[in-house]
């Protein structure tokens, strides 16, 4: 193990972000370059090597946690790279956006703050790209068989990769202009630089993985077509069907979907726009929805010179620790959370319901007209009385998503059948109803976790090898019924 008396002998200690102040004035990055390695090999000591490590549990990916961090204190990083990559295609993009339930998992967190996992995982990873120790790994002999993956977000891609690897010919179709998904346009700069993007599409580029960008299958490309042209397809495109908001005034200008908004922001920081076409420069700006996504427009309005910002969530106020009873150890808990967005300003409201938009005479909105809500058997009321009006030139949409984008014809023309909530239906292989048709990621799940994506990638990838050869021995560290350990 590493230290044996870590735990009792070092606190809890995470990343140093850079001044407030200082980060809103750029897009880089909110941590203080290098500021982890000369407190990570006592924070990775700070790991109890237990005898049941639960924090296996708590991640999908099944992640050697206790081994990596024991590499981590000895200053061992090649090592400590192997045993990360042993399970996770990209621990750069989880080390950076996972919100870590296997910190929540950590046996150390039953009486103490858990070990940082996190900063440690990222920590081994960019200590490994410095140190040069990733490296395409090139298959050895090719099978001769061909695979499509539709999607080239973090389920697309670790699929893509794990079947590159095992000697298929594969190629990526992505309907954006760059590979990336969600996270190149979902997620803001300044949670992660896209370089860490393009240095895993190189890599996975020298290894054998074609991309193909600007193509959307069902639009540009019919269903029907690609399938005729490969020997298995992997359809990995996401959640992206957005929930919305259907109160008078929605049709009013400057009330946009998040996914509207966040990625012409991004399209900025790629050098497509000098100012992006939706901006919250001047504006007051209103968030609806308080999870990730909804901080994420947080931290952009900031950015771009918000006059206000304020965040709507129509749930109550989490609570700021884990209750024993309704949230108990190792279950990921729902806690109040301060992001970098938010340690930026705003002002968050709970327990509020948007009634209606009010616009100007030119049809752009003004104000959003809210009410509190209390939950009477579950479900949100209106208090009477409660309703009042804030000022809002600039609305996001962060609601989530409900299903796997229907309009561009890509379900229907392959005959996908769904299941009840409205993602594609699989099999124990990850195999649709379609032979040689697989689904992996939200697409199948449903809107969930980029550490979630990757596991169905890698597991789907699994059913793909078996399909395609009759054996395989890729891993899979999921099935596709497996869920989060909650209450």
């Amino acid at each position: 193990m590493a230290d044996p008396k870590g735990f009792l002998n070092h606190g809890r200690e995470v990343a140093e972000s850079r001044p407030v102040e200082e980060r809103k004035r750029d897009w880089n990055e909110v941590y203080v370059p290098g500021s982890l390695l000369p407190i990570i090999s006592k924070q990775a000591g700070r790991c109890m090597d237990c005898g049941i490590p639960f924090c296996h549990n708590g991640c999908p990916l099944g992640n050697l946690i206790p081994e990596w961090n024991d590499y981590a204190y000895r200053g061992d990083w090649a090592a400590a790279s192997e045993r990360l990559h042993a399970t996770n295609n990209f621990p750069e993009f989880t080390g950076r956006l996972c919100p870590a339930p296997c910190e929540s998992a950590c046996v150390l967190g039953i009486n103490q703050p858990p070990v940082t996992i996190k900063n440690v995982e990222v920590s081994i990873i960019d200590k490994a790209w410095e140190n040069g120790d990733v490296a395409p790994r090139i298959p050895e002999r090719l099978s001769g068989k061909t695979v499509a993956v539709i999607g080239s977000g973090p389920a697309g891609l670790a699929a893509a990769q794990q079947l590159t690897r095992a000697g298929h010919t594969v190629a990526v179709y992505e309907r954006a202009d760059r590979v990336g998904g969600l996270l190149r346009y979902g997620i803001p700069e300044f949670k992660m630089e896209k370089r860490h993007i393009n240095r895993r599409i190189e890599q996975m580029r020298a290894e054998g993985t074609r991309f193909r960008t600007g193509v959307e299958i069902g639009r540009d490309l019919k269903a029907t077509d690609l399938k005729k042209r490969y020997d298995a397809v992997v359809i990995a495109a996401g959640s992206t069907t957005a929930r919305d908001l259907p109160v008078p005034g929605r049709e009013l200008g400057g009330v946009h979907q998040a996914m509207e908004y966040l990625p012409l922001a991004n399209k900025v920081q790629e050098g497509d726009y000098v100012v992006a076409p939706i901006s919250a420069e001047g504006k007051h700006v209103v968030v609806i929805g308080g999870g990730d996504t909804g901080a994420d427009c947080v931290g952009t309005a900031h950015r771009q010179g918000a006059a206000s910002v304020t965040q709507l969530e129509i749930m109550p106020r989490p609570n700021d620790e884990r209750h024993p009873v309704d949230q108990p150890w190792p279950t990921f808990p729902i806690l109040y959370k301060v992001t970098s967005a938010h340690e930026e300003g705003g002002e968050r409201i709970y327990s509020a319901s948007t009634t209606h938009f009010e616009g100007d005479e030119d049809g752009n909105v003004q104000w959003l007209h809210l009410a509190e809500v209390e939950f009477v058997d579950g479900r949100p009321t209106r208090k009477p009385g409660s309703e009042r009006r804030i000022p809002a030139q600039l609305v996001t949409l962060a609601m989530g998503f409900t299903g796997t984008d229907r309009e561009n014809g890509l379900v229907d023309q392959f005959g996908l059948e769904l299941d009840e909530r409205g993602n594609i239906a699989r099999d124990a292989d990850f195999q649709t109803n379609v032979p040689g048709v697989f689904v992996a990621g939200d697409a199948g799940r449903g809107q969930s976790l980029i550490v979630w994506a990757i596991a169905e990638g890698r597991s789907a990838a699994r059913g793909v090898d078996r399909h395609l050869m009759g054996a395989g021995d890729l891993p899979a560290p999921i099935c596709p019924t497996d869920r989060a350990l909650t209450v």
